[in-house]
Protein backbone atom coordinates (compact mmCIF):
# COMPACT_ATOMS: atom_id res chain seq x y z
CA UNK A 1 0.00 0.00 0.00
CA UNK A 2 0.92 3.79 -0.76
CA UNK A 3 1.28 4.12 3.13
CA UNK A 4 3.35 1.12 3.88
CA UNK A 5 5.62 2.56 1.11
CA UNK A 6 6.08 6.19 2.73
CA UNK A 7 6.96 4.54 6.17
CA UNK A 8 9.48 2.54 4.48
CA UNK A 9 11.04 5.15 2.45
CA UNK A 10 11.11 7.79 5.40
CA UNK A 11 12.88 4.25 7.45
CA UNK A 12 15.42 4.28 4.68
CA UNK A 13 16.23 8.06 4.60
CA UNK A 14 16.95 7.87 8.17
CA UNK A 15 18.94 4.78 7.92
CA UNK A 16 20.86 6.55 5.53
CA UNK A 17 21.38 10.32 7.95
CA UNK A 18 22.02 7.84 11.09
CA UNK A 19 24.61 5.29 9.38
CA UNK A 20 26.59 8.66 8.60
CA UNK A 21 28.19 8.98 12.15
CA UNK A 22 29.65 5.41 11.51
CA UNK A 23 31.17 6.35 8.72
CA UNK A 24 32.86 9.56 10.16
CA UNK A 25 33.79 7.36 12.86
CA UNK A 26 35.80 4.86 10.73
CA UNK A 27 37.12 7.82 8.44
CA UNK A 28 39.20 8.78 11.37
CA UNK A 29 40.16 5.64 12.87
CA UNK A 30 41.47 4.91 8.91
CA UNK A 31 43.64 7.71 8.95
CA UNK A 32 44.67 7.51 12.64
CA UNK A 33 46.12 3.78 11.20
CA UNK A 34 47.55 5.26 8.33
CA UNK A 35 49.61 8.01 10.03
CA UNK A 36 50.62 5.19 12.54
CA UNK A 37 51.75 2.95 10.17
CA UNK A 38 53.40 5.79 8.31
CA UNK A 39 55.50 6.52 11.47
CA UNK A 40 55.94 2.77 12.66
CA UNK A 41 57.09 1.26 9.29
CA UNK A 42 58.27 3.99 7.43
CA UNK A 43 56.87 2.70 4.18
CA UNK A 44 58.67 3.43 1.00
CA UNK A 45 57.72 2.91 -3.12
CA UNK A 46 54.23 0.97 -3.49
CA UNK A 47 53.22 0.82 0.34
CA UNK A 48 53.69 3.94 0.71
CA UNK A 49 51.49 5.17 -2.40
CA UNK A 50 48.92 2.43 -0.66
CA UNK A 51 48.94 4.14 2.68
CA UNK A 52 48.62 8.11 0.74
CA UNK A 53 45.86 6.82 -1.37
CA UNK A 54 43.56 5.14 1.38
CA UNK A 55 44.33 8.56 3.33
CA UNK A 56 42.63 10.23 0.16
CA UNK A 57 40.09 7.69 -0.85
CA UNK A 58 38.91 7.80 3.00
CA UNK A 59 38.01 11.30 2.47
CA UNK A 60 35.79 10.54 -0.73
CA UNK A 61 33.98 7.80 1.19
CA UNK A 62 33.49 10.05 3.86
CA UNK A 63 32.19 12.98 1.65
CA UNK A 64 30.17 10.62 -0.25
CA UNK A 65 28.41 9.61 3.23
CA UNK A 66 27.52 13.43 3.56
CA UNK A 67 26.19 13.27 0.02
CA UNK A 68 23.90 10.57 0.85
CA UNK A 69 22.69 12.15 3.90
CA UNK A 70 21.67 15.48 2.10
CA UNK A 71 20.20 13.36 -0.56
CA UNK A 72 18.16 11.99 2.67
CA UNK A 73 16.97 15.00 3.84
CA UNK A 74 15.43 15.74 0.40
CA UNK A 75 13.46 12.34 -0.19
CA UNK A 76 12.12 13.17 3.13
CA UNK A 77 10.87 16.17 2.09
CA UNK A 78 9.70 14.77 -1.05
CA UNK A 79 7.79 11.91 0.85
CA UNK A 80 5.58 14.57 1.99
CA UNK A 81 4.30 16.33 -1.28
CA UNK A 82 2.42 15.14 -4.67
CA UNK A 83 4.80 13.19 -7.10
CA UNK A 84 5.96 14.92 -10.08
CA UNK A 85 5.78 13.24 -13.34
CA UNK A 86 7.40 10.10 -13.30
CA UNK A 87 11.33 10.64 -13.52
CA UNK A 88 13.03 7.79 -15.46
CA UNK A 89 16.48 9.06 -16.03
CA UNK A 90 16.64 9.91 -11.78
CA UNK A 91 16.43 6.17 -10.94
CA UNK A 92 19.16 5.70 -13.84
CA UNK A 93 21.56 8.04 -12.33
CA UNK A 94 21.14 6.86 -8.91
CA UNK A 95 22.07 3.44 -10.14
CA UNK A 96 25.11 4.53 -12.22
CA UNK A 97 26.52 6.54 -9.48
CA UNK A 98 25.87 3.62 -6.62
CA UNK A 99 27.33 1.19 -9.50
CA UNK A 100 30.36 3.76 -10.39
CA UNK A 101 31.51 3.90 -6.84
CA UNK A 102 31.03 0.06 -6.23
CA UNK A 103 33.49 -0.05 -9.62
CA UNK A 104 36.04 2.39 -7.82
CA UNK A 105 36.39 0.73 -4.53
CA UNK A 106 36.39 -2.56 -6.30
CA UNK A 107 39.40 -1.42 -8.71
CA UNK A 108 41.08 -0.37 -5.15
CA UNK A 109 40.57 -3.43 -3.30
CA UNK A 110 41.94 -5.10 -6.43
CA UNK A 111 44.42 -2.99 -7.52
CA UNK A 112 43.11 -2.78 -10.24
CA UNK A 113 43.83 0.18 -12.53
CA UNK A 114 41.98 -1.15 -15.86
CA UNK A 115 38.80 -0.60 -13.85
CA UNK A 116 39.82 2.70 -12.20
CA UNK A 117 40.06 3.98 -16.02
CA UNK A 118 36.49 2.61 -16.90
CA UNK A 119 35.51 4.47 -13.72
CA UNK A 120 36.82 7.63 -14.83
CA UNK A 121 35.53 7.28 -18.56
CA UNK A 122 32.10 5.71 -16.51
CA UNK A 123 31.79 9.23 -14.72
CA UNK A 124 31.44 11.56 -18.40
CA UNK A 125 28.07 9.23 -18.86
CA UNK A 126 26.55 10.55 -15.05
CA UNK A 127 27.30 14.52 -16.30
CA UNK A 128 25.44 13.63 -19.41
CA UNK A 129 22.41 12.29 -16.95
CA UNK A 130 22.60 15.24 -14.83
CA UNK A 131 22.19 17.71 -17.55
CA UNK A 132 19.30 16.06 -18.83
CA UNK A 133 17.36 15.57 -15.88
CA UNK A 134 18.44 18.96 -15.33
CA UNK A 135 16.44 20.18 -18.51
CA UNK A 136 13.94 18.00 -17.80
CA UNK A 137 12.97 19.40 -15.14
CA UNK A 138 13.55 23.04 -15.94
CA UNK A 139 10.65 22.42 -18.59
CA UNK A 140 8.32 21.15 -15.55
CA UNK A 141 9.26 24.29 -13.68
CA UNK A 142 8.15 26.58 -16.81
CA UNK A 143 4.80 24.42 -17.64
CA UNK A 144 3.17 24.96 -14.34
CA UNK A 145 4.85 27.18 -11.46
CA UNK A 146 3.80 24.59 -8.73
CA UNK A 147 6.17 22.13 -9.80
CA UNK A 148 9.23 24.34 -8.73
CA UNK A 149 9.52 23.47 -5.18
CA UNK A 150 9.58 19.37 -6.35
CA UNK A 151 11.93 20.23 -9.40
CA UNK A 152 14.20 21.98 -7.17
CA UNK A 153 14.32 18.99 -4.61
CA UNK A 154 15.28 16.31 -7.57
CA UNK A 155 17.55 19.05 -9.10
CA UNK A 156 19.41 18.96 -5.88
CA UNK A 157 19.23 15.22 -5.46
CA UNK A 158 20.55 14.85 -9.38
CA UNK A 159 23.47 17.18 -8.43
CA UNK A 160 24.18 15.08 -5.09
CA UNK A 161 24.14 11.98 -7.41
CA UNK A 162 26.90 13.81 -10.20
CA UNK A 163 28.94 14.73 -7.16
CA UNK A 164 29.42 10.90 -5.98
CA UNK A 165 30.23 10.26 -9.84
CA UNK A 166 32.89 12.94 -9.36
CA UNK A 167 33.95 11.55 -6.00
CA UNK A 168 34.33 7.48 -7.54
CA UNK A 169 36.36 8.89 -10.05
CA UNK A 170 39.03 10.75 -7.70
CA UNK A 171 39.13 7.71 -5.89
CA UNK A 172 39.35 5.86 -9.23
CA UNK A 173 42.20 8.69 -10.12
CA UNK A 174 44.10 7.76 -7.05
CA UNK A 175 43.87 3.64 -7.78
CA UNK A 176 45.86 4.00 -11.15
CA UNK A 177 48.22 6.38 -9.14
CA UNK A 178 48.47 3.73 -6.44
CA UNK A 179 48.95 0.85 -9.01
CA UNK A 180 51.10 2.69 -11.89
CA UNK A 181 52.52 5.17 -9.85
CA UNK A 182 51.04 7.78 -12.37
CA UNK A 183 49.28 11.09 -10.79
CA UNK A 184 46.47 11.65 -13.87
CA UNK A 185 44.38 13.72 -11.99
CA UNK A 186 44.51 16.81 -14.08
CA UNK A 187 45.36 15.30 -17.17
CA UNK A 188 42.06 13.54 -17.27
CA UNK A 189 40.34 16.31 -15.96
CA UNK A 190 41.40 18.25 -19.17
CA UNK A 191 40.83 15.44 -21.28
CA UNK A 192 37.41 15.68 -20.25
CA UNK A 193 36.67 18.69 -20.28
Amino acid sequence: SNYDDTVMERYLADEVITRDDTLDHLEVEVDMLCYEILALEQPVARDLRFIATALKIVRDIERIGDIAVNIAERARELIQEPELKRMVTLPLMASAAQNILKESLDAFVNEDADLAEKVIESDTAIDDLYEQIFRELLTYMIEDTRNISRAIKLIFIAKHLERVGDHSANIAEMVVFMVNGQDIRHATRMGRG
